[in-house]
């Protein structure tokens, strides 16, 4: 049978908004970490507008 860890922390990820949960490799920048993987950190594109008025 698996050990479950049932209190870790958990963010929710702006581009597939699906929830991430702490990892061991995060804890020293889990504070800054915004995505689950490189993919989806790949994947985000700042929103650029252009006011032309």
């Amino acid at each position: 049978m698996a050990h479950k860890k049932p209190n870790l922390p958990y963010k929710v990820c702006p581009i597939c908004e699906r929830p991430f949960y702490w990892r061991k490799k995060w804890q020293r920048d889990w504070e800054n970490v915004k995505y689950c993987s490189k993919r989806c950190a790949s994947e985000h594109r700042p929103d650029i507008r252009h006011n032309n008025t």
